[in-house]
């Protein structure tokens, strides 16, 4: 089961995240130096430290692309985002917005070059059971409405 699948809908996960780039810099804008340290609630990541854990992600999320593509069967590696998180707060947004987009690009970029039945290629994960390489292609399309969301309510 794919928890994000509910934030996707029916939009199309590739257009999804290649606009979320674009759309993380106008909240990072909007938001301002002391926006960016405010969260939505008391005890839940402030918008800075959303922008660190989606420049986290889009390196896990790229890894276990490129995993895929090279293994048969591949079992993806889950992590825990809480403890990822320890350092956020003192990282730069604006740096982690940068990597995310740059990381974001060369995903975009490979995802070009793989043919349709490419994305039908079985992987596994721990936790969440069997998946393809679209599921994982779905999950970042949620995944970034999910915490686009989030920054939404923050602002």
């Amino acid at each position: 089961m794919n928890p994000y699948a509910s934030f996707l809908g029916t939009r199309n996960p590739r257009a999804v995240i290649a606009d979320t780039a674009g759309k993380l810099k106008a909240h990072a804008d909007r938001l301002g130096a002391d926006g960016l340290r405010r969260s939505s609630a008391p005890g839940k990541w402030s918008a800075g430290a959303v922008l660190c854990h989606l420049a986290d992600c889009e390196i896990a999320f790229g890894f276990r692309i490129r995993q895929t593509l090279a293994e048969e069967n591949h079992v993806v590696q889950p992590f825990d985002q809480d403890a990822w998180a320890n350092a956020y707060d003192q990282l730069d947004p604006h740096a982690a917005l940068d990597q995310f987009a740059a990381a974001r690009r060369w995903n975009l970029a490979l995802l070009e070059t793989i043919p349709p039945a490419g994305f039908g290629k079985k992987v596994t994960h721990p936790e969440r059971g069997a998946m393809t390489l679209q599921t994982i292609v779905d999950t970042m399309a949620g995944h970034d409405l999910n915490h686009l969301a989030q920054l939404e309510r923050i602002a």
